[in-house]
């Protein structure tokens, strides 16, 4: 995840509750790895204008983990650059998709946002020999453990179905309205939005934190396209980003924050960024199932597996 210098960490770490506020906002960005404020309160506007209830359960999801790591004693500097509260979002925002907006998902909100935090230290100490960043596996493990569930117990079920859960399939051929809204739909589809122009403000708002950000977020866009296409996958869901985003948030990863930015390294986050849509099927066929869900594992794996590997490639350099 992206360092601050000393003096800036200090700034963010303001009192309550404008500094819990603050590393909520941010918690909202690092879902991309990105601090920069203003990048967390776009993406959170765009979410909201997507809908109410997207954008209230990721607020909800946000301060409720940014909330436990206060309560936890996390180090206040981790906590300020919102890296406690990426997973609750994303949670949040799961659950009211798989899980509908009833009284009962408020209350799992909490509680997943609290296990996101927990889950978190788990994996960054049995991750840390390793040199790995548990990104968003928290919000994948709890969510999966939330949703797969739910069915069992009559107060939290309430046979709710995710928008488009099932994109119909095409077959035609990727026209170039499919290509386009595919483009941006593949940023937006990290947060489970079917919306372009969400996507659209959510590439913008990258591109303020940094202009790589922004480039390697269109590329990783691009290349989740391109091997979507070439394996023939349902044009429909390339449409929707259903096959791209998890390449979005490994070409970010990588591109901008694990790596160095050597040419070397450039092609080494564009062809795991290409494995990870590659990946995305076979995880979907996995946990259909046992009524799971592909989540952003697809990311998560595929970005352990080129990482624990780069000590054996001379030519691939880490960040720092």
């Amino acid at each position: 995840m992206p360092v601050a210098e000393p003096d800036v960490i200090a700034k963010l770490q303001k009192k309550e509750p404008a500094g819990f506020l603050l590393a909520s906002v941010r918690g909202v960005g690092q879902v991309d790895f990105q601090p920069l404020l203003w990048t967390g309160v776009l993406i959170l506007g765009s979410l909201w204008g997507a809908g109410w209830e997207y954008g209230l359960f990721a607020t909800l999801g946000a301060l409720f983990a940014t909330a436990a790591a206060y309560l936890l004693g996390v180090d206040r500097s981790n906590i300020a650059l919102g890296l406690q509260g990426f997973s609750g979002c994303l949670t949040g925002i799961a659950l009211w998709v798989y899980l509908g907006n009833h009284g009962s998902t408020y209350v799992l909100t909490l509680v997943g946002a609290v296990m996101c935090v927990v889950i978190n230290a788990t994996l960054t100490a049995f991750l840390a020999p390793y040199k790995l960043n548990a990104m968003t596996a928290p919000f994948c493990i709890v969510t999966a453990v939330m949703v797969i569930g739910a069915p069992s117990y009559g107060r939290l079920w309430h046979g709710a179905t995710p928008p488009a859960a099932d994109p119909t399939y095409g077959g035609s051929g990727l026209t170039w309205s499919d290509l386009w809204r595919a483009f941006f739909t593949n940023v937006s589809q990290i947060f489970l939005v079917d919306e372009w122009w969400v996507g659209l403000v959510m590439l913008v708002a990258l591109t303020l934190a940094g202009w790589r950000v922004g480039l390697f977020a269109a590329a990783g866009s691009i290349v989740g396209i391109l091997v979507a296409w070439a394996f023939g996958a349902p044009d429909a869901q390339i449409a929707n980003g259903i096959f791209g985003y998890n390449a979005v948030l490994v070409s970010i990863g990588m591109g901008t924050v694990f790596l160095a930015a050597t040419a070397w390294n450039c092609v080494y986050t564009l062809i795991a960024a290409g494995a990870a849509t590659a990946l995305t099927a076979s995880l979907t066929t996995l946990f259909d199932t046992f009524g799971g869900h592909t989540f952003t594992w697809p990311f998560n794996l595929t970005t352990w597996a080129f990482m624990a590997a780069v000590p054996f490639f001379p030519k691939i350099l880490r960040t720092g």
